[in-house]
């Protein structure tokens, strides 16, 4: 765990990521992270453009078979 400060960037917010949290999510600058929300707060993690892909191809589905999803769910 590391303890990060907002500070203020132009117009927005940020942090400074430690260098042991850049070593951790092996990332360098310019590049892009994914911010999810869970149930124990907010995970931070690279940004992962396949897997992106493949999240909106599942919610496509989801959406599209609503009905028939929620009735297999019974």
């Amino acid at each position: 765990m590391a303890k990060l400060k907002v500070t203020q960037i132009g117009n927005s917010l940020g942090v400074i990521l430690p260098k042991s949290v850049v070593a951790r999510l092996k990332v360098a600058k310019g590049d892009d992270l994914s911010c999810t929300d869970t149930t124990n707060g907010i995970e931070l993690s690279t940004y992962d453009e396949e897997f992106e892909r493949k999240l909106e191809a599942a919610r496509k589905v989801t959406r599209r078979y609503r009905n028939a999803l929620k009735e297999l769910a019974k």
